[in-house]
Order: C-alpha cells, then structure tokens, then sequence
C-alpha cells in the first residue's frame, strides 16, 4: 500500500517528530510504500495567495509549488496526519496545506453538495498531541478537530474514505509508559489498513 504521512510542528525534535518516525517505522516494516512529507522541513508556504483564491471560481491556477503536493497526494492509498492540536485546531502550517493542496478540481468539485474527487484515497489516519485533558476536548470543546477534519474536509473530499483518529491528551506531562501504550494504539490502528 501506497501511504502519505505529512507530519507537522516545527521542531524536528518534538514529540509529533518522534511520532512520525514511529510511525514512518512501523508502515516500512509492515511492507508499505511510504512517501513522508515534513512541513517545515520541505518549507512549505501555507498562505494562499490572492490569485490562487480568485482561481477557484474562475480558472484553476495550480503553481508549481503545489502541483507536486498534489500528485504525492493522489498517488496515495491512505494518508497518515501527524501534528499538535494548538488552540483546539490546526496548526496554521497544516491548515495551509489543505487551503492550496486540496482545491476545487483537484479534491472537489463546487457543488451543494461539494462533489468529492479524491475517490482513490481508501482511509485517513489521525494522530495528534494536546495539552488539554481529554475531558476538556471531548466535553468542553467537542472535539473541534475531529469534527472538521471527518465531517467537513474528508467528509466532502473523500467520503469513501475509512476515518480514525487518535489523541494523547495531556502530552506535556506524558511518560515513558503512556507514550508507549499510545504507539501501541498507533500500531493497531495501522495494522488495520489493506
């Protein structure tokens, strides 16, 4: 299987980076093919430009930059998303990449409903990090992430697509044995793509 794993924070020696290695690992020892796509290491520039926005209603415009992201995405059977949950959302970097990767034309189609053209992508697996307890995101917050990233970009993109979403709550504070029992969830999780 063909596995797209973007990982995003801009520490290269932060708990999300030791995770997308872990994971990296673990896909490459199952028999994946996996194409491992770092944000901030790759310098990504997550601002969408007036030109590209005025495109999507008119002519699509893909720059260059974006067209091999593009293709990297397309060319996957499952995407993998490795990233911290700041302020109960996106950090602005991996929100910018769904802005300029995933257009119209290219993941959808305008529409009400929006059409999904990203019908190749088979399922999306989501780990992220947060600070918060798990009763804060999940009772206070109800889950904000989670909720956009299944609802409303790969509910309307790829809606075919099997959705999972893992979160280390607390993961300031985490020690040697939560993290590990999180990897271990994270591998099970990995064990069930085909």
């Amino acid at each position: 299987m063909r596995i797209h794993l973007v990982q995003c924070h801009p520490l290269a020696d932060s708990l999300n980076a030791h995770l997308g290695g872990r994971i990296a690992q673990m896909l490459i020892e199952a028999g994946h093919e996996v194409d491992r796509l770092d944000l901030y290491a790759h310098g990504f520039a997550p601002a969408l430009s007036a030109e590209e926005r005025r495109a999507q209603y008119t002519t699509l415009i893909v720059p260059p930059d974006i067209e091999p992201l593009q293709a990297r995405l397309s060319a996957a059977d499952h995407l993998v998303l490795v990233f911290p949950t700041w302020w109960f959302s996106l950090p602005a970097m991996l929100k910018g990449w769904f802005d300029r990767v995933w257009t119209p034309g290219f993941a959808y189609e305008h529409g009400t409903p929006i059409r999904p053209k990203l019908t190749g992508l088979k399922s999306v697996t989501v780990v992220t990090t947060l600070g918060s307890p798990w009763w804060v995101d999940r009772l206070v917050m109800h889950q904000p992430v989670k909720k956009v990233l299944k609802m409303a970009i790969v509910g309307s993109c790829a809606p075919q697509a099997e959705f999972r979403m893992l979160s280390l709550h607390g993961a300031e504070n985490v020690d040697a044995q939560r993290l590990e029992r999180f990897e271990g969830k994270i591998a099970k999780a990995l064990g069930a793509l085909d």
